[in-house]
């Protein structure tokens, strides 16, 4: 319940007390959100509401591709190396 002594935080909206650095549930102050262009976002660089985001990622990152999956010449490596692992643990169980 606010009072004559009290105005609502422009950043949460919860009562504080006049006279207070900041606000006591969300922390706003003065340079945060306590000045007359706390609602507004000019000069901090954010996209306007026109902004198209699947532009913007094609321009940033171009084409996606979808991956094909591991070669096939690292497929073969893969299955060399196990055999060759296989094979040299059994040559050291059975002569040693």
């Amino acid at each position: 319940m606010a009072s004559s002594k009290c105005f609502p935080c422009p950043v949460c909206g919860e009562d504080v007390p006049t006279g207070a650095k900041a606000c006591p549930e969300c922390g706003a102050c003065e340079k945060s959100g306590w000045n007359e262009d706390a609602s507004t976002s000019d000069g901090l660089d954010l996209p306007n509401d026109d902004f198209d985001y699947e532009k913007f990622k094609e321009e940033e990152f171009g084409e996606l591709r979808k991956t094909t999956g591991m070669p096939l010449v690292w497929k073969i490596t893969a299955l060399v190396l196990l055999v060759v692992t296989v094979a040299l643990a059994f040559y050291n169980l059975l002569f040693r």
